[in-house]
Order: C-alpha cells, then structure tokens, then sequence
C-alpha cells in the first residue's frame, strides 16, 4: 500500500511540475491574443537581469533583418525610439545595440532621428548607457555615410575616450579601430590620433591595457606612416609600463607588431626600438609578463634572419630556458620550431637539455604533462642520435609516474616516438623497456606495459607484436591482481588485428577462454568481451 501511495504523490508532484513548466507558455499565448500588450521582445530588453535583455537584444537584430524597409519604419523604428527614451537605463542600454541594424534601410529623416538618439545616449548620465554606447560606436559608425563619420562618430568618440568613467575610456579604445578604418589617410593625424595618443598615457591602466590588447589592429588601421612615427614610441612606452598587466599585453604583441611593421625600416625599428625594452622583458620582476613574452619572442628569429638571431635573440632564449619560472622555460621549449627553421636547433641544444630535465622533474604534474606533449616535436627536431642519447631514459621514466595522467600521455608518446623513428628504432630501444616492466613488483607498472603494447602495436606491426609483445601478454594472463588480467582481455582485443592469425588461433584464443571462466567478474565479462570482438578471426576457416 506505502508504494502505491508513494507512487501516486509522486505522480502528483510531476503533474504540478509539468502545469509550473508549461504556465509561462500559456501566459505568452495569452499576451499575443491580446491586442494592446507591448511587443514581448521589447519588454524583455527592458528587464535588469543583462543576460535576458542581450538576448532579447540579439533577436531584435535578428527580426530587424525580416522587415521591409517601410514596416522598419513603421514598426521597428518606434520601438528602438521608445527604449532609447525610456524612463530605466536598462532599456536605454539595450537601444544602443538596435541602431546600426535599422540605420542603413530607413528614410534620410528617420536617419537623423536615429543619429540624434545615439548621441544623446553617449552623453546619457548613467554610465551603464554611455559604455553600452561606445561599447556600439565602431559598429554604428561602420553604417553611416562617410560624412557623418566625421561630424557625428569623431566627437562623440573623443568625448567617450575623455569620460570619467574608466571603464568607457576603454571602450572608446575599442571603437577606434573601427573609425580608423573608415576614416582617408589624411584625415587620421588630425581626427583620431590625439586621441589615440592620449589613451595610450591614460591614468587608468585599463585603458592602457586596451590600448596594447588592441595594439596590432590599430596598426593595421592606421596604416605604416603614423605606426613609425606614433605607434612605435607608444609600444615601446606600453612595454615599459608601471603595471604588469600592461605589460604582459604588450609583450603578447611583439611579435605581431613587428611583422606588421613597414618592410623597408621593419629591421631598424626593431633593433633599435623594440629589442632594448625585449630585452629589459626577459628578466621583469613579474612572472605573467615573462610569461607572455616567451610565448612569441622566438618568433621574432624569422622576422630578424640568421646572424641578428644569432647574435641578439639567442642570448634571451638561453637566459629564459634557466627562468625559475616553469611556464617561461615551456613557452620557451613549445616554440622551438620557429628557430629551428633559422639556425637550427643545435645552438640551443646543450642550454635545452638542463631546462627540459628541471620540467621534466617538476613538482607540477600539469607541468609535466606540458613537456611530454612537446617530446614528438623537440624529437623530431634533435634527431634520433641526440633523443637516444639525452632524452629517451625521462620517457621512460615518465611511464613510472605515479600520476596516472603522466603515465597515460607518456604511452601516447611513446606511439608518436614510434611513428616518427620507425618500427626499427622501436625494437631495439623501447620495446624491450617497456616489456621489462611487465616483471615489476608494482601492479600499476605492470598495466602500464600493457597500455604501451596497446598502443605501440599498429606503430610496431605484425612481426614485433606477434614475436615480442604477444608472449609478454599472455603470460600476464596469470597474473595475481584482477586488474591486471582483466587488461590482459582488454590489450588482447585490441592488437587482434595486428597479429598473425596463426597465433590468434593457437595462443591467443585459449587464453582468452581460460580469461572467461575467471573467478573476478570484470576478468570474466572484458574477456567475453575480447571473444565476440574477435569472433571473426576465431571462426574455422
């Protein structure tokens, strides 16, 4: 009877459930049967929650492009005049991002409405609506005619970028990319870059940082002229920034911002503007900024050529390779490519072994992990001799880790060593290691032999997995600990395809029912499982 009950209060409960879930639906039902209620989407950009009025946002943008320009200005206009004036900033907020979707298909009279909303909104005297206005001002400026570019977008940008809010300053940066582009050559030195210079020696370092973050569009925006004669200076007093955070978004740029330099004087700027803040850089007192600049320093080899590499960048990299600091010398070691293709990677190599050890060993696990992803690529760059020689005894020590993570991307490696060397180097320098630990008195080690030969066998082929790794599997097959013969079932499964179908037959197959009749249940079910897998290869010929 208590089931019964329970079941029927349960049932209760649900239906309750299901009439709260559909009640809101219903409600919208009846607010579109009724004539005078506001358009839905309009209230919902009114709301203070910000995630339903963005949303309710984006699918006015969306509508707006459904309409004819006639039922735009007889329907959609209305409703973007009546947020931009309504009595709460949060609808003001939201017309801000209605404007440039209706601007470009309505009247010349209604053109100018709108312009004249969007400037009342960006001297609005809650801040919210003047950052939605200039967090909009690229993208509205982007939709009206060249002229009003000038005489409407230029002061409201250079009054938004004087605002005493910071946190609107900062956006106006963000516009300024926009107007640049829009802007004629000539028109730039005399509308946009005072204003430019200004928030690049902003007190706030927000702004600043916007400024750098943003430092290789505006480059490209403003053109080569005013980056060698304003922006280098700038970058170079954003590189040498009072705060970290301005700096580490400066030193991200170096690289971008010198590619993107003029080819005829790229190589003097640098050298004699650029490289002596680089250099300042690479010992900073602040990790992140370190950090940063040793995520794309190597990429300036390919922009300076041989000898400048040679004789200036090679110097930092090797003071960075022995940063205290693990993320610089893993930048450092994950871009190693770049200066291979320039000076080959010898130069670097005797600075490159210490700094890969000391992470190799690191406390970290996470750091540990970052270097064995990079171990196939610095391989592949060092050649065999010198793996062989330097780095193949810490790729076997990581199959010991006694983070499971370590040792499963550390057997991954193994397969792309493997791939990259050939099946040859395999047989006579890691096979042999890996099917030696099958004897350790650590269970956890002895799976680990397991998980190599599962991954090794396709790299490896028929000849080694049937011949070598085969007998060492199956004799784990009698192995003490359960986990270890149910991953015997499981290895055996997966190198079926690669061995010979003779030994499938003679040696694997009855190990695999020995497996079935086991006394742990999960040994029994993987090796059922390993038996229908294989079935094909197990039936008569």
């Amino acid at each position: 009877m208590r089931g019964r009950a329970g079941n029927s209060v349960e049932a209760e409960m649900a239906g309750a459930e299901g009439e709260d879930s559909l009640y809101p639906i219903a409600v919208l039902i009846d607010e579109l049967r009724n004539e005078d209620v506001q358009p839905p989407l309009e209230s919902l950009a009114t709301v203070e929650e910000t995630v339903v009025r963005d949303k309710a946002v984006e699918s006015l943008r969306k509508i707006s492009q459904e309409h004819s320009p006639v039922d735009l200005e007889v329907h959609f206009e209305p409703l973007v005049k009546r947020l931009a004036s309504g009595d709460w900033f949060t609808s003001r907020t939201s017309a801000c991002g209605l404007f440039s979707v209706c601007y470009p298909r309505v009247s010349n009279t209604v053109k100018a409405e709108i312009r004249q909303h969007f400037r009342t909104l960006c001297s609005d005297e809650t801040p919210m609506v003047r950052r939605a206005a200039a967090s909009k001002l690229g993208e509205f400026a982007k939709v009206l005619e060249l002229d009003y570019v000038k005489s409407d977008i230029i002061p409201l940008f250079t009054a938004l970028a004087s605002d005493e809010q910071d946190s609107v300053r900062l956006l106006a940066v963000e516009a300024c990319v926009s107007i640049a582009t829009l802007l004629p050559q000539e028109d730039l030195e005399t509308l946009v870059m005072s204003t430019l210079r200004q928030a690049a020696e902003d007190k706030s370092w927000r702004v600043r940082y916007m400024v750098a973050d943003k430092f290789s569009e505006l480059q490209k925006a403003v053109g080569p002229e005013i980056t060698k004669n304003d922006l280098v200076p700038a970058f170079q007093n954003l590189l040498k920034d009072c705060e970290a955070e301005v700096r580490a978004a400066a030193a991200n740029k170096v690289k971008e911002f010198c590619e993107n330099l003029p080819e005829d004087s790229r190589e003097t700027l640098i050298m004699s503007h650029v490289l002596p803040c680089v250099k300042e850089l690479v010992s900073d007192t602040n990790q992140h900024v370190k950090s940063a600049l040793a995520s794309v320093i190597m990429g300036l080899s390919t922009i300076l050529g041989k000898d400048n590499t040679v004789e200036h960048l090679l110097p930092l990299f090797l003071v960075q390779l022995k940063d205290e600091c693990p993320e610089v010398r893993l930048n450092i070691i994950s871009n190693l490519d770049c200066v291979n293709e320039v000076i080959g990677i010898r130069q670097l190599s005797q600075s490159l072994l210490p700094a890969i050890v000391e992470l190799a060993e690191d406390a970290k696990w996470r750091v540990r992990l970052a270097i064995i992803e990079y171990m196939p690529l610095l391989a592949g760059q060092l050649g065999v001799e010198f793996f062989d020689e330097k780095l193949n005894s810490l790729c076997m020590a990581w199959l010991v880790d006694h983070v499971y993570a370590i040792r499963e991307a550390a057997t991954c490696n193994l397969m792309k060593l493997v791939e990259k060397f050939g099946a040859e180097w395999a047989q006579n320098t890691i096979v042999p290691k890996v099917l030696g630990m099958s004897n350790d008195p650590n269970y956890l080690h002895r799976m680990t032999t397991l998980f190599c030969i599962k991954a090794l066998s396709e790299a490896c082929g028929q000849e080694i997995t049937t011949k070598h790794m085969l007998p060492v599997v199956l004799k784990m097959s009698n192995d003490q600990v359960a986990n270890v013969r149910f991953n015997v079932a499981k290895c055996l499964q997966k190198i079926g395809p690669v061995i010979d179908s003779n030994a499938l037959q003679a040696e694997v197959k009855p190990v695999l029912e020995k497996l079935a009749t086991d006394q742990d249940m999960d040994v029994k079910y993987f090796a059922q499982e390993a038996i229908s897998g294989m079935c094909r290869p197990f039936l008569p010929s």
